[in-house]
Parts: structure tokens; sequence; C-alpha cells
């Protein structure tokens, strides 16, 4: 059957209507969702366009010692202080129709999504300039629906309450030009050496084509790769209409001088920033955005004279062609503020902060804390044990354990606390660790601010328990500051890009341990440098003990795979570890005297022109001459005597008696045979 004529014009026709008839409702709509967002920009008001500015840490003398952006440059100059062919250059290359459209360029849109689909990749972008300062201002290019629909709302802001002109000075103050050269300024500075306002047409050009791929088209880079963009910038600029061929091919034919630069300088104290930086997001809660771009002025307690004499020290002892890494941390014990850190060697090879992150075994620098528990528990300076082979116990009999002293060398007999501390007796430790329990010790390294987990065993008595540097010298800065703790503190005060403090530190401190205990601990740590302690072997500072020109309390320690000295005098604390990452075993005995030979450097040049200060005895102490091998009171014949601090009413009472003989017996070989014949003479 034949279609009746026109029947098949009108049925084509319907849907011609149809498609009329839903395409004006589409505009409308269109138009209406147009209308809603030109609405809520006005509403919304003008958005935020502050620069990304560098944050900018200081040490405690308010000098700088770095920067968060890592050697980005950014400065803001008005677009009146811009050369005009920079302007040409990028409005040519990156956005012609910037002073027509309304923050999108539809023509321009629908022309990429056709070349794109023809060849099956995107192939051309067709962001405006607005966009891409709307993409700079959010400071991410992560290519996610959410973040598309948050710039194109922003671009409708901008270009609802700026005018062209502030948001082109906006955009050429924030594109990123390569090498750390944020804004049209930092690149002219970077590249050429002068301001914005001088650049030429050929400098304009070159710069104007690096933003598209700020590595790649670098020309300190690749120059040839560079003068190809620059040459379709030109290009771009003489089909705009802005300059003319023969301009274009004298500019293309000019030869460009870069200034050279010197290598970055590196920043000061890189292990102690990282870890400002750390505390800026977890104690004050700064997200990263803020950290790095957020032009805060962070002052902090880096003492920079000290971190150079720590450096120095580190790279002086260590053998340069050695792997074995080092940690250093010091602080004054009466605030705790951190004035010198180092997390390893080499920074630029290594970031990883050996001080505050790596947990080693810290040996028997942990015995302090051990030998406080037991003078709270009724221990003195003069409580014996005996020094010898012994095998211990433990699990109800199930496990055992055999602690060796240092060469295998056992005095065989009864020794005090006090030269146990001062030779690093190890037996006599454990046998302390049975008498107050292993768990009065975990709960004292914890009042300490030890962090780390600790096995309650036997063998924590020898600092067999893995422990941090940074742990390790606050809890010793505790016992210097007679029981009072102070966390390690590493910022001042913080201040953001507006001159508001965000943050100012407030001193703060608490007892944790009992003062007078804390000052007796402290006096038996000075010990390991006197050689008067020495009853049956060499105390362990015996080795540095020449190069100290002032009262020090501290304890070494040494283990299979590392090496520690910490120690202080009352104005200064200082901890050093040394070992191999990979805890290799310390053979040599040069490397086992790393650690001390550090921290008295260290300590001596730190202090230098400081008041030799000696320790103040707390009031419920009292002091007495000893004999350090027995403990008891000495007398005109104890060939050794030393002043010991007691909790006051735990003093020794009885004298010593065991040198009576052998004075008296000195006495007789001294006199003369007619004496010794007639004595009555």
């Amino acid at each position: 059957m034949e279609p009746i004529p026109g029947s098949r014009f009108r049925g084509t026709w319907k849907y011609v209507r149809a498609a009329v008839f839903i395409g004006f409702f589409l505009a409308i709509f269109a138009f209406a969702a147009l209308g809603s967002f030109v609405l809520f920009a006005k509403i919304e008001g003008a958005p935020p366009v502050a620069v990304p500015q560098t944050t900018i840490f200081y040490a405690d003398d308010g000098r700088k010692i770095g920067e968060s952006d890592h050697g980005q440059k950014r400065y803001w100059v008005r677009l009146d202080d811009i050369s005009p062919h920079v302007i040409e250059a990028t409005i040519a290359v990156e956005d012609r129709k910037f002073y027509e459209h309304h923050g999108f360029d539809l023509k321009r849109i629908a022309g990429a999504v056709l070349a794109n689909l023809e060849a099956m990749d995107k192939v051309q972008g067709a962001s405006t300039i607005t966009q891409q300062y709307a993409r700079n201002l959010f400071l991410t290019h992560e290519k996610t629906w959410s973040r598309k629909i948050q710039e194109a709302l922003y671009t409708i802001r901008l270009e609802a309450n700026y005018s062209k002109d502030q948001i082109l000075e906006g955009y050429l103050n924030t594109i990123y030009y390569g090498h750390g050269a944020y804004g049209i300024e930092a690149a002219a500075r970077y590249y050429f050496g002068k301001h914005a306002s001088e650049l030429t047409l050929s400098e304009a050009a070159m710069l104007a084509g690096i933003p598209k791929g700020p590595y790649y088209y670098s020309p300190l880079v690749n120059e040839a790769r560079a003068k190809a963009r620059q040459k379709i910038v030109l290009t771009s600029m003489v089909e705009a209409g802005y300059i003319s061929r023969e301009e274009a091919e004298r500019a293309y034919r000019d030869k460009l001088v870069y200034i050279r630069h010197r290598e970055r300088e590196q920043p000061v104290a890189p292990y102690f920033q990282d870890v400002v930086k750390q505390q800026l997001r977890t104690k004050l809660g700064l997200d990263e955005r803020t950290i790095e771009l957020g032009g805060l002025r962070v002052y902090t307690t880096l003492d920079r004279r000290l971190q150079r004499i720590a450096e120095e020290q580190v790279k002086q002892v260590i053998s340069p062609h050695s792997a074995i890494q080092a940690a250093l941390v010091a602080m004054d014990p009466r605030t705790g503020e951190v004035k010198a850190l180092i997390g390893g060697r080499n920074y630029e090879e290594s970031p990883f902060n050996r001080a505050v992150q790596a947990e080693r075994q810290p040996g028997s620098t942990f015995k302090p804390f051990l030998y406080y528990a037991a003078i709270e528990q009724g221990f003195t300076p003069s409580t014996q044990l005996r020094s010898e082979l012994t095998t211990f116990t433990f699990n109800g009999g199930r496990s055992s354990y055999t602690p060796h002293n240092y060469n295998d060398y056992y005095a065989n007999g009864p020794i005090t606390l006090a030269e146990a501390l001062a030779v690093s007796d190890n037996v006599f430790a454990v046998k302390t660790l049975q008498f107050i329990g292993a768990d009065k010790l975990v709960e004292t390294a914890k009042a300490l601010g030890i962090t780390s987990r600790l096995k309650a065993v036997p063998s924590l008595a020898l600092g067999t328990s893995p422990v941090k540097v940074i742990d390790m010298v606050a809890a010793y800065s505790t016992l210097a500051n007679y029981g009072k703790k102070t966390d390690p503190v590493f910022i001042k005060k913080v201040v953001d890009a507006n001159g508001n403090v965000l943050y100012e530190h407030k001193p703060e401190s608490r007892q944790v341990l009992d003062r007078d205990a804390a000052f007796v601990t402290t006096h038996l740590m000075t010990g390991m440098f006197d050689p008067k302690l020495n009853g049956y072997t060499t105390v362990t500072g015996q080795s540095i003990a020449d190069e100290m020109t002032r009262p020090y309390a501290g304890k070494s320690g040494t283990t299979k795979t590392d090496s520690w000295m910490i120690g202080f005098a009352p104005q200064l604390v200082a901890g050093v570890w040394t070992g191999y990452d990979r805890g290799e075993t310390m053979s040599r005995f040069d490397e086992k005297q790393y650690a001390k030979q550090i921290w008295i450097r260290f300590m001596e040049k730190s202090l230098a022109g400081e008041p030799k200060k000696s320790f103040k005895p707390t009031k419920g102490v009292i002091g007495v001459y000893i004999d350090p091998q027995n403990g008891k009171l000495a007398t005109d014949s104890c060939p050794v005597k030393r002043k010991t601090y007691y909790i006051a009413g735990t003093e020794p009472v009885d004298y010593c008696t065991d040198h009576v003989k052998e004075e008296k017996k000195k006495k007789e070989d001294g006199k003369s045979w007619f004496e010794k014949w007639f004595p009555w003479f």
C-alpha cells in the first residue's frame, strides 16, 4: 500500500516540533541554571584570592632557618608593573577571548570536545584564564568531578565579583613557571635576573610558554624544546594582532641570556624542621596546605650555635668512610626547649629521623631509672649486693637469664650501689630489679616519658627494650630538673600571614619524681666520671674524664649494635646514639667510643663561657663523706673518701674500720728502730 502523500513529512515534522519543544525547555532550564549560578555567586560574594605564601621557620634568635616551600619563590606585583609583552603573550596563547567571555569559552569548549573525540584522547584543552586561576587558588589539580564542579563555581564567583584586570593580575601572580618560581615576578627574577616590568618581547614569549609544561618547556632543561614553544607563542601573538610577523621573527632570533644559579642553600637543621612540621600537624591541627603555603611565621626553640656545634662534632668524630649513623638531641632541662637535633649524618641521603622515629636498645643508659626507683623503695648509695656471675630464674622457674659484665669481670664480693652505677655492674642491676620488681621500673620509665613498649623481664634492667632518643633525653632532663617533667618543646609561637597569633607556648611542668630521690640519683650519676669510685675496675667515663672542665652527671650504654651517651650539666642535657641502621654489630673499639666523644665535645663547646655550675642539693638530703668501697662513713684511715648524698635519715651511721689495721701498720713501718724498741722513750 502506497503511503499517503505528505504523511511522511507530517511524521517528521512531529519529531522536529518535539525536538524544538524539548530544546526550548532545555534552554529555559540552562538559562535558569545560569541565573542560579550567578545569583549564587553574588550571594557568596568575592572568593578569597590570597596568594599562597611561603611559610618561614625561625631559630630562637629570630634568624631564618628554612622555608616550607622547598625553594619556591612567590611575589605579588600589580598588573601595571608587569611588561605589556607578558600580558599580550599570555592572553594570545592561553585565552584570546579572555576579555569577551564570562569565565567559560563555549565555542572553545565545543572545539576541544570535537578534537578530543576525533583523536580519542585529550589533545586539546579549553580552560580559560579565569578557570586556571580558580584552579591555582584551590591548589589542587586532581581530576575528579567534585573538583571540577568546585572549580566551575569558583570561576563564576571570580567573574561575578572581580574585574578582568584583577583576575588577570591574580593569574599572573600565581601561575607556576617551573624551578620553584610562582608568579611572573619570581619567574623574571629566576630566569633573567630582572623584574617583570623589564621583560622584553622575546623573554616574555619564552616565559609565557612555560606554564603548559613547567619542566618540559623550561629553557634550563631543554632550550631547543623551549624555543619551539616560544615560536608558538609568538605566532599566536601575530594571529591575535598584538605584533607583526617581522617583530615575531626578530624576537625569535634574539639571544636570551639566563642567569646562573648557585646550588640551593641547605636548610638549617632539616631533621629539626621536620619535627616542627609534624607538630604543626598533630599539636596545632594545621593541614598540609596551611603549613606549606599559608605564609606562617613559625618561631622555634632551635639554637643555631648549638646546632652547628652538634653537626661539626658528628662530622669530625665519625669517619667519613663509616656507615655508622648518629642521632643527637640537646635540651634545656629547665624549660624543655629542644636546642639542637640531629636525626642522621646526611639528610639528603636519608631523611629518616633517628632521633624521634627510631627505637634502639638503650643499654646501661636505662640504669638511672632503675636506681631512682630503688632509692624510692629504700635503697641508698651504700646498699651492698654481691657482684658475681649469677643465673636468674623467672616465669615461675621456667626461664633463666645470666647477665654478664663487660669483659666478664666481677668483683666477686659485695659492692655498693654508688660503685655499681659508676662501673655499670650488670649483675648488681638485675639483682636490684629482682628486689623492686620489673613492673616498678616500667612504671618509673613511663612517668619519665618513655613511650615505647617495655617488657617487664630481668633484662629490662640492662636496657634491652628499644626506646627513642628523644624520650631518653627528655627523661634525663626530668632527673636534671629535680623530678619536674617538661615535655620537649620545639615551637614557641606561630603567626599567620595576617599577623594573628595562632599558637604561643605556655611553659608547663609537673612533679613526677620525688625531688630528693631525683637529686640523689643525679649525684650518683656523676660517679661515672669519678676515679675515686674505682673499686675493682675503671669507671665507664674514664676515657673522657680528662676532657671535662665542669661537673657532669651522665650514663653511657653499649650493646652489640648500639652505643649511647646521655648526660647533663645544670644548664643543658644532651644524648647521643650511634649505630648501624640495620643493627650490624659494632666490633671495633673506636666505634663504641663515638657516642662518648661526640657527647663530651658537644657539651664542652656548647657550654664554653657559661658559669661552671654544680648540682645544688635539695633540702631533704644530707651529704657525708664515705668510703666508696664499703659505703660506710669515712675516717682518717680511709685512703679514698667521696662526698655522697642520701635522703635525710638514710645516711650511714657506721664508720669504716677496714683500714685501721693498715693505717696502724703504716705508722709502725714508718718508725725508726730506736722508736720501735723504746716506744716509752
